[in-house]
């Protein structure tokens, strides 16, 4: 089978990453790179063996295949474009700036019948992939997503450049639709939302209450889920997940983990069981890009899709929507 062609356009912090994940995997040629800033391009080039090409043009002609880790606000015009040639796309989060940009990414993607996946990348984080198998039915949702200012990202506001992460892995936690969204955030240093924070309420019955900011002290990044008889606790920073369970005197199955106590009396007492999942070594942003790489090569479907990523900006849309209905005029 002939190697798969990638390029990737947009070679900043980001998109270097993806060069450099790029340019050894199996399967892949790794076709050259394009970036507005041609001695960056150049310089990313040939570091790691490739070519750096004139024109976004002239790249898409040479590939099968395109990363997008240019700032959110040309994902639609170079994503857009790929979509129309009939090359696919790995387009980095979130998948436009607009519902309506992103509603045409799945329009493209469905009429060309070429894949788009997401890079909603703490879908990879070790802490995520150690519940694998774990039943989850959160009824409370906290998270934190904390970060010192940065000039790099502030072409969007917080919710689209950070809390957007945790959008999408609560509602792949929750699985229901949204009932009403209540959300304040500020500009404190830059044009856009500095800091933001938000209430989700789920026809299920399920409240998220999420927060970020990008203008933190010290850098966070949790989130707790509350769920019947268990609670879990995930740090996304060390890729660790803690559950803490409550089950029945007779529980079949408790070997690997620790009791540490019991509660209630009677036929209702139980156990509290706490667990360490194992965590899985792995480089979240290289397994997402060779499951972008499987899913082409195999003609499957993405493990995030374009609809998934539309549905988190539908949300986090919402959010920022409330916060400028909260503003008052100055």
């Amino acid at each position: 089978m002939n190697p798969l062609r990638i390029g990737v356009a947009g070679v900043g912090h980001l998109g270097k990453l993806h060069v450099k994940m790029l340019a050894d995997m199996p399967g892949v040629q790794l076709a050259g790179v394009f970036d507005t800033d041609e001695t960056k391009a150049k310089s990313v080039a040939a570091e790691y063996g490739t070519r750096a090409w004139s024109t976004l043009d002239a790249l898409m002609e040479r590939v099968d295949a395109i990363t997008v880790a240019t700032t959110t606000t040309a994902h639609f015009a170079v994503a857009s474009e790929a979509l129309q040639r009939g090359v696919h796309v790995f387009l980095e989060k979130p998948i436009t700036e607009t519902v309506a940009e992103a509603n045409e990414i799945c329009r493209l993607a469905r009429e060309r019948n070429v894949i788009v996946q997401v890079g909603h990348i703490e879908r990879f984080n070790p802490a995520i992939l150690a519940l694998e198998g774990f039943p989850l039915q959160p009824l409370f949702v906290e998270s934190h997503r904390l970060a010192q200012f940065k000039p790099r990202g502030t072409d969007v506001a917080v919710v689209l450049d950070l809390m957007i992460h945790d959008i999408d892995l609560i509602l792949t936690f929750v699985k229901s639709p949204v009932r009403q969204i209540d959300a304040n955030g500020v500009a404190v240093v830059s044009d856009t939302i500095d800091i933001a924070n938000a209430r989700i309420q789920f026809e299920s019955g399920c409240v998220a209450n999420v927060t970020a900011s990008r203008i933190s002290q010290r850098a966070m990044r949790k989130m707790r889920l509350f769920q019947p008889n268990a609670y879990i606790s995930l740090d996304f920073a060390e890729g660790m997940a803690e559950v803490f369970r409550l089950v029945g005197e007779d529980a079949p199955d408790v070997r690997g983990a620790m009791v540490l106590g019991e509660m209630g009396l009677g036929k209702n007492r139980k156990k509290i069981v706490y667990e360490q999942p194992e965590p899985r070594e792995v480089n979240a942003l290289r397994h997402e890009l060779g499951l972008f790489v499987s899913a082409v090569a195999n003609g499957t479907a993405p493990v995030v899709t374009a609809d998934d990523a539309r549905r988190a900006l539908e949300v986090a849309t919402s959010i920022m929507q409330k916060i400028s209905q909260q503003q008052l005029p100055v």
